[in-house]
This record gives C-alpha cells, sequence and structure tokens, in this order.
C-alpha cells in the first residue's frame, strides 16, 4: 500500500508551535483519516488524537493545545501544536485506513 509521509516535524523550545502535516504523494482516492499518534523516546505509542465519526477526541495531555484538521482537497492532515512542552516530545505520526505507518516525524520541546 501506498505510505503515509508526515512531515513539519522540528526542535522548539517550550512553547513554541509547530505544524505538521500528513499525505500520501499521487494518491488520488480519498483518505479515511484515523488520527495522530506519537512515540515519547522510550515509551509506547499513543493517541494525540483520534477522530470517531465526526468527533475528534483529543488526549487529556494535548487538550486545548493541539488542534486537528483536514484540507479535503489535498486530501491532507495536519495537526496544528501549539505552547509546546518538553513531554510533546516525540516521533509523530498520522493514522489512516487501509494504510500502514509512515516513518513518523520527530518533534523535540526543550526548555
Amino acid at each position: 500500500q501506498v505510505q503515509l509521509v508526515e512531515s513539519g516535524g522540528g526542535s522548539v523550545r517550550a512553547g513554541g508551535s509547530l505544524r505538521l502535516s500528513c499525505a500520501a504523494s499521487g494518491y488520488t482516492d480519498r483518505i479515511d483519516y484515523i488520527g495522530w499518534f506519537r512515540r515519547p523516546p522510550g515509551q509506547q505509542r499513543e493517541g494525540v488524537v483520534v477522530f470517531h465519526g465526526d468527533v475528534a477526541s483529543y488526549a487529556d495531555s494535548v487538550k486545548g493545545r493541539f488542534t486537528v484538521s483536514q484540507d479535503t482537497s489535498k486530501n491532507t492532515l495536519y495537526l496544528q501544536m501549539n505552547n509546546l512542552k518538553p513531554e510533546d516530545t516525540a516521533v509523530y505520526y498520522c493514522a489512516a485506513r487501509n494504510f500502514p505507518w509512515g516513518q513518523g516525524t520527530q518533534v523535540t520541546v526543550s526548555s
């Protein structure tokens, strides 16, 4: 299957912002996105925001700081991350039905 590609990660100081993107280049069918996940160093992958129908369900740790959105015309999923904290440091992955995991994008937040 076509791979999802995450981008937009980087290094930022606490309180900063990043906007992540997820897409499958060259894929013409509509992508049914599940949401965003992350794997902090030394930990298991965890849900950041997951769609349940039309409702986006955010992890308690990111509520009020992260916002998911989608550009349907571009078949692209976004994650706006504001007021980043060191505990947000992780590799971030998007997820979609019938797609394997991509490589993820590294987010590093320093104090």
